[in-house]
């Protein structure tokens, strides 16, 4: 049987390009007409290392098993390398998708393989260039070319409009008792309490309450509340049949997951993980059964033998799943999120036993969607000693390196997870403090500079000025607001999750390493660029270079070097000079004529956040060093220091 197509929907197929290795191809076993590539995952865990053909199927399987949503699998593989007959290296990533295949398979899903295609690519690791070749039997040696292949040109748009997500947040409490002398005994009892909290999710008397995240609709769906007997745990994936209509007499069975996606307009919502359709699912265990005899409460007295102590184990359970819209609810439930409930807290368990009788982790389940990755993952931190302790840095660097994602940049910390929509707000703990505004340099007039090369900013920042927060700093504040406009650039681009602070914290800050004496707090002094640089690395652990002009009418000399820290670094720049302080965003400089123009964003304004009113009255513009009228914007009888922070190279 020929494969109808592939759907490749992954911008990015080849991860990396250095050496040779094994990638996992993630698809859809509902999609597959034509087949749908929906993402690659690199393998990290060779065996024995250095062969990357030869792999350790259970250490990747375990890894694949939290951070992959269930709705996803495995649905072949792509050999990266530079030589070697393409058929045979089709093969061999053919045989290791179904074995990784069926070590995943315990979501349920046993399919037909002559309903389903294996895929087997191969990749040139000089050119990038992919052949994919197909296999509809277990023999992956009878393989056919495939000749249809559509590079998606809005991949984002087939992910959501075709599918939903299904969600569950499901805080566990489980009270264990076990023997103070013997970790044996403690970890096997351990096990036992685990597994029969898990073996609750199969219990005939679970409920579930199903509705949509997203309530702002008036014509949203009602709750729908129905018992694990409705749920059909024995059917095969290859007997469920998708569905684009509910069925008029409301048969719980042939309610598909599209009855709680809202509808629509063209135009009118922007497709993200983040505001897609979400399908929360509540989880109830009726504890006080009906008994079919009457009798009165018994009370059996177990003696305890030897010295016993209690533990209280808290497992934050909260598991996304992907289903296609027209999947019927009671299938995605039973296929997808149930299985996955069970694998997080099984995954959670196995961290907690090298912990177990010592101090308690923190494990906490988190979902990123990174740039190049389509759709969302899992991830399950302990932050028993904060996400900077260098476990969890190497966790992320491996998280990083299986992604394909950049190793200088933090998209993978708890700051970055994703806060999904309720009612058209993010709850992210309902949104911290006041808003302000955001990248104001974007859209204002060029700056002149004829011929000139625009080096600017990279990412947002909020702007700080004069009087914000109800505070009268006018005056003296200009060098601190400048710093909280360049500590929002890091909390923004994701290095930190720490509150832009307040003048008083800056002074504290200040006080605490020792540069400034207590009387310092709740003053009105002044602080300048080497202030600044003692706060972001106090705060942020951010090192910064100081750049030193004896006059203002030698900054257009340092355009050069100021072009190369935005292409480089992509910081905000702080200017101190005399009794002013002022944020630089960027500069347009001509080599050839050393023309240049200034980005200023002016900390001295005290109006309204009105975007128009800033930009027109000059508050954020381009300034040039001298002006048409031969006026200079820097004083030539000041001197100006000018800090550069540096960004981190970091996960």
């Amino acid at each position: 049987m020929e494969i109808p197509g592939i759907r490749v929907l992954c911008p990015k197929l080849v991860l990396g390009r250095d050496e040779p290795c094994l990638q996992w191809l993630i698809g859809s076993r509902f999609l597959v007409d034509p087949v749908a590539i929906f993402s690659t995952f690199r393998c990290l865990h060779p065996s024995p290392p250095g062969d990357a053909l030869a792999l350790d199927y259970d250490k990747e399987s375990e890894d694949l098993r939290v951070l992959l949503l269930k709705g996803f699998h495995v649905i072949g593989a792509l050999v990266v390398q530079r030589d070697g007959n393409a058929e045979q290296m089709a093969a061999h990533a053919v045989d290791a998708a179904r074995r990784m295949q069926k070590l995943l398979g315990a979501d349920g899903f046993e399919v037909k393989s002559e309903k389903h295609w294996m895929i087997g690519a191969v990749g040139d690791i000089d050119s990038g260039d992919v052949r994919f070749f197909s296999s509809s039997s277990e023999n992956s040696k009878s393989l056919e070319s495939v000749a249809s292949v559509i590079y998606d040109s809005d991949p984002v748009k087939y992910v959501w409009e075709k599918g939903c997500l299904l969600r569950c947040k499901l805080p566990i409490k489980l009270p264990f008792y076990f023997p103070e002398n013997k970790t044996s005994d403690a970890v096997e009892m351990y096990l036992s309490t685990v597994g029969a909290a898990a073996d609750k999710f199969k219990d005939p008397e679970l409920t579930f309450m199903v509705e949509t995240l997203n309530k702002a609709n008036e014509e949203v769906p009602q709750p729908v509340i129905f018992h694990a007997g409705d749920l059909d745990v024995h059917a095969d994936i290859s007997n469920v049949k998708l569905s684009s209509q509910v069925a008029e007499d409301r048969d719980i069975k042939s309610l598909p997951c599209s009855h709680f996606c809202l509808e629509s307009k063209p135009g009118t919502k922007t497709l993200s993980a983040e505001n897609a359709d979400i399908i929360e699912v509540t989880f109830l265990l009726n504890g006080s059964r009906k008994s079919r005899e009457t009798a009165a409460p018994v009370a059996v007295y177990f003696p305890v033998l030897e010295e016993t102590r209690l533990s209280v184990l808290e497992f934050k359970s909260d598991v996304l799943c992907y289903a296609p819209k027209d999947l019927p609810l009671v299938s995605a439930i039973s296929k997808l999120l149930i299985p996955g409930v069970v694998d997080q807290l099984n995954a959670m368990k196995n961290a907690y036993v090298p912990n177990l009788l010592k101090e308690q982790s923190q494990l906490h389940p988190y979902h990123f969607n990174p740039m190049g990755v389509l759709h969302p993952i899992t991830v399950i931190y302990d932050l028993s000693y904060g996400e900077t302790e260098m476990s969890q840095v190497e966790i992320r660097r491996s998280l990083h390196m299986r992604l394909g994602l950049p190793t200088d940049r933090p998209l993978l910390r708890v700051s970055n997870a994703l806060y999904f929509t309720v009612d058209g707000v993010k709850s992210k703990e309902k949104q911290k403090g006041a808003s302000f505004l955001k990248d104001v340099h974007i859209g204002i007039p060029s700056s002149g500079v004829s011929g000139g090369v625009t080096s600017l900013v990279q990412g947002s920042y909020e702007y700080y000025h004069y009087l914000q927060d109800g505070f009268d700093d006018s005056g003296w504040g200009c060098a601190y607001r400048s710093l909280q406009t360049i500590m929002s650039w890091f909390r923004l681009q994701y290095y930190t999750s720490i509150e832009v602070p307040s003048h008083r914290e800056i002074q504290q800050s200040l006080v605490e390493i020792g540069d400034k004496e207590p009387a310092f707090i709740g003053s009105r002094e002044w602080i300048g660029a080497i202030e600044l640089s003692f706060v972001l690395d106090k705060l942020l652990g951010v090192s910064c270079k100081v750049i030193n002009v004896r006059s203002g009418a030698e900054l257009p000399e340092k355009c050069r070097e100021l072009a190369l820290h935005f292409e480089t670094q992509g910081t905000p720049i702080m200017i101190g000079g005399g009794v002013l302080a002022y944020t630089l965003l960027g500069v347009d400089y001509n080599e050839a004529s050393g023309d240049c123009a200034f980005l200023i964003l002016d900390p001295h304004y005290t109006g309204s956040d009105d975007h128009k009113k800033i930009v027109n009255g000059g508050w954020c513009g381009w300034k040039k060093a001298v002006d048409s009228k031969g006026k200079s914007f820097f004083l030539h009888d000041k001197f100006y220091n000018l800090l550069l922070p540096q960004r981190p190279n970091m996960v």
